[in-house]
C-alpha cells in the first residue's frame, strides 16, 4: 500500500489540531430506508453501524440529485453520526424536497483496537518530534485519529521537514498510511 501523500499546515508557534480516517479498501453498500430533508440537512436512515462520524458516499436517490455522489469520482459527504440507524449531511439543505430510495457507500473504518499509532517528524535525518496515542494523537472512535501539537511544538517544525504517520497492530505488521511535509501556502504572492 502506498501511503496518502498529504502536507501539513502548520504554522510554528500555533496549535495544529486535525483528525485524519483510516480506511479499509473494500466499499459497503447498504440500502437506505428513509431520508428526512430539511433546512437544518438532511438526515439518513439505514442500518450502517459506524460508532462515530464518517465519510460516506450517496448513490440513487430520487427527489434530490444533489445528494448523490459516485465514490469512484467524488469527495465523500460528511456524515455525523447520530444513533446507530441515523446518519446527518449538514452540507445540504432539503427544504422543500421529498427524496427517496438509494444507498448509502463507505469504507469500513480501519480496527485500531490493540494497534500503536506513532507520527515522526524529521528534518535533515534528525527526528525533531514523535507524537503517539495519548501524547498529541488520540483515537476516539475506529479508524479515527485526532493530531494535536501544542505550540512549543509547532515552534520546532520550521524549514523544510517531513512526517510520518505509522501503525503497528498487534501481530507486529506496521504500515504507514501518511507521509508529507510543510504545505506551501500562498504560492502566488497572497
Amino acid at each position: 500500500m502506498q501511503p496518502a501523500c498529504v502536507d501539513l499546515s502548520v504554522v510554528p508557534g500555533t496549535t495544529y489540531r486535525d483528525t485524519v480516517r483510516l480506511m479499509q479498501p473494500e466499499f459497503i453498500y447498504l440500502p437506505i430506508t428513509s431520508i428526512d430533508a430539511s433546512e437544518s440537512g438532511v438526515r439518513l436512515t439505514t442500518q450502517h453501524g459506524l460508532a462515530g462520524d464518517w465519510p460516506v458516499w450517496v448513490r440513487g436517490v430520487n427527489g434530490m440529485p444533489d445528494l448523490n455522489r459516485d465514490p469512484r469520482n467524488a469527495l465523500p459527504w460528511r456524515a455525523k453520526r447520530l444513533d446507530a440507524e441515523t446518519l446527518e449531511i449538514n452540507a445540504l439543505s432539503g427544504a422543500g424536497l421529498q427524496p427517496r430510495g438509494g444507498e448509502l457507500v463507505y469504507k469500513l473504518p480501519v480496527d485500531l483496537a490493540g494497534a500503536s499509532v506513532a507520527m515522526r517528524f524529521i528534518r535533515d535525518g534528525q527526528e525533531l518530534l514523535t507524537l503517539s496515542v495519548g501524547a498529541g494523537l488520540a483515537s476516539p472512535a475506529p479508524g479515527t485519529i485526532t493530531r494535536e501539537l501544542t505550540p512549543a511544538q509547532t515552534a520546532l517544525l520550521t524549514g523544510v521537514w517531513q512526517y510520518t504517520l505509522d501503525v503497528t497492530f498487534s501481530d507486529g505488521t506496521v504500515t504507514r498510511y501518511y507521509r508529507g511535509g510543510p504545505q506551501q501556502e500562498c504560492r502566488n504572492g497572497c
